[in-house]
């Protein structure tokens, strides 16, 4: 078979092959590439010898890291995995219900295999597709994966390639789609080779992981195509049906072509030749409508993207919580949460004090779809960079985490739930790491004490990352959605979940439609979609709310509830919801 390197600034590569070693070759028609043929199979060892090198490195396009990062690469033969079932799921992102999950916590077993036992547990749910957050080997066992060194291969603890294809064929067989959570815009700090074999990074810019990953600087060109490459792998190679891109605001891109740009036009075109409805879902902290625009009228043309503002608007509402990026929001935390329901950003061109500066850009309601936006009321983000790991259950009583859950189930967004949050998990979940050099472990934790420490935090209290036992307290509790409490809100997220399926007016992309009505001081909301009503009532206190129409009829409510009087008007218990419809 063939292997080949892209190495332009070496003057002689060489290939360790189990126990040959083979010179390599320019190629005369690609600047910087060697090249060479050599006897190889599935599971073959190798790896690259520049310039002398006295131990080879791991093929930058490497699929198989067997003994992680800092060991050989190894030949993967796709044609010998399980077929992912290309084509079995053929649901469109606008009638999407993601589910994020991290496969080292999902079970305690922490691989593909064991997370593919449970897929049962999602199928029930409701939800459409499993995010997957990221998958490439890192250093140590155990992490939140964002630290990744090989953006081409599958973290081997997990399972490798071969328990990915194993849990993407799982998924399909149970009607689930597939999206992976990749990093492009920063490397690991430990284990990574690439510089060795190019300019893989720039000075040109800086980000806070240090160099910038090379997308418009001198040999870019074969940067990006290493990035784009990786990306429609997943998709084709895996049968994977999205891709979720970390922190795209941190991509440095000068150039009139943008990196995403390219990116979206390469996975609308493998779309089409495949006939299936692949998707790029964007982490933004921009507050930039035209990160999804099409490209057509100057947009990146991704498919949709994190809404965050929403997110900030209903913890603030829900926790009354007002640090750092909350402190806009919770002012007034029912009209910042109009505000996103029916403009989905909140800052979009105002002041962010947080930021020191005007922040965003409006959305045209009238030509953006709904459907370009998640909505979610928990992520990894926003649990694990507390200081503790504590979920929204960890403080809130049932009543109201009933409220999140209608808000983000019923709301415009395409709707997203972290792992667990649908039974309100006892578990948290914690930074964690596992950092085999002990210098860096050091730096990992001290740097996160001192983080916590500018906010009040006592530096015993704040979970050490690189304790085993901070990864297993953030494993999920499969006991818990048994228990009665947590089986009554996972029972709510079933039922919420079957009614947006049921009831199109839920799924509609018309965001100018939405009507929003609340009291601050009361501490209740109504918004309607179409038909229907909904209504949460934040407050401890029952509130009676007016809904503006009569004939409406209780689909679903947290408390038992009668339907509306002649008047319209409905009494509503505190800390509980409703969903209404004709």
């Amino acid at each position: 078979m063939q292997f080949e390197v892209w190495a332009p600034l070496t003057g002689h590569v060489a290939m360790r092959l189990d126990d040959a070693t083979y010179d390599m070759a320019r190629d005369p028609e690609r600047d910087g590439w060697w090249t060479v043929q050599a006897p190889a199979s599935d599971g073959s060892r190798y790896g690259f010898l520049l310039d002398g090198d006295s131990a080879p490195r791991p093929d930058p396009r490497g699929r198989r890291l067997p003994d992680g990062p800092g060991g050989l690469s190894a030949v993967v033969d796709f044609g010998a995995l399980p077929s992912p079932g290309a084509g079995a799921v053929r649901i469109p992102l606008q009638d999407a219900v993601l589910y994020e999950l991290h496969i080292g916590t999902f079970t305690p077993e922490g691989t593909f295999d064991a997370a593919a036992a449970r897929l049962g547990h999602l199928t029930t749910l409701g939800v459409t597709h499993v995010e997957l957050m990221p998958v490439c080997p890192f250093p140590g066992r155990h992490g939140w994966g964002y630290d990744g060194v090989a953006p081409w291969a599958v973290h081997e603890p997990y399972g490798g390639p071969a328990g990915l294809a194993r849990f993407t064929a799982a998924a399909h067989a149970a009607g689930l789609g597939v999206v992976l959570d990749v990093v492009h815009n920063h490397l690991g700090p430990s284990g990574n080779h690439l510089p060795a074999y190019g300019p893989y990074f720039t000075d040109t810019h800086h980000t806070p992981w240090g160099a910038a990953v090379n997308l418009d600087a001198p040999g870019s060109d074969e940067v990006r195509s290493y990035l784009l490459d990786s990306a429609l792998a997943w998709l084709r190679d895996y049968g994977i049906d999205g891709l979720r891109l970390d922190a795209v605001h941190a991509l440095a891109d000068g150039r009139a072509l943008t990196f995403l740009e390219e990116l979206a036009a390469a996975v609308d075109e493998l779309a089409a030749e495949t006939g299936r409805p692949l998707f790029l879902i964007a982490e933004s902290d921009r507050c930039d409508p035209r990160t999804t625009a099409p490209r057509s009228d100057g947009g990146l043309g991704l498919h949709a993207q994190w809404n965050d503002d929403f997110h900030h608007a209903v913890h603030c509402a829900l926790t009354g919580e007002s640090q750092a990026y909350y402190a806009d929001f919770a002012e007034a935390p029912l009209a910042a949460l109009a505000k996103t329901l029916t403009r989905a950003f909140f800052h979009d061109g105002t002041w962010s004090s947080f930021r020191g500066r005007t922040h965003g850009r409006p959305v045209d309601r009238r030509r953006t779809p709904a459907h370009r936006f998640l909505g979610y009321t928990q992520t990894h983000d926003q649990i694990g960079n507390r200081a503790l790991g504590d979920r929204l259950a960890a403080s809130l009583s049932p009543g109201l985490l009933a409220c999140a859950a209608t808000l983000a189930l019923t709301g415009p967004f395409v709707p997203m739930l972290f792992m667990g949050e649908e039974w309100g998990a006892g578990t948290p979940w914690q930074y964690f790491t596992d950092h085999p050099d002990p210098e860096l472990a050091e730096a990992v934790r001290s740097g996160r004490r001192r983080e916590f420490a500018a906010h009040g935090w006592k530096a015993e209290e704040i979970p050490d990352p690189q304790d085993p036992a901070t990864r297993d307290r953030s494993c999920l509790d499969w006991a818990e959605p048994e228990q009665a409490g947590h089986a009554r809100l996972l029972d709510w997220y079933r039922t919420l979940v079957t009614l947006r399926r049921a009831h199109p007016d839920l799924r509609d992309p018309d965001l100018a439609a939405v009507r929003v009505a609340y009291d601050e001081e009361r501490r209740w909301l109504t918004f309607r979609r179409g038909d229907v009503r909904v209504a949460v009532n934040l407050s401890p206190e029952p509130a009676t709310i007016a809904l503006g129409r009569n004939g409406l009829r209780v689909l679903a409510a947290w408390e038992p509830l009668e339907h509306p009087g002649p008047d319209g008007r409905i009494h509503l218990p505190g800390e509980s919801a409703v969903v209404l419809g004709p």
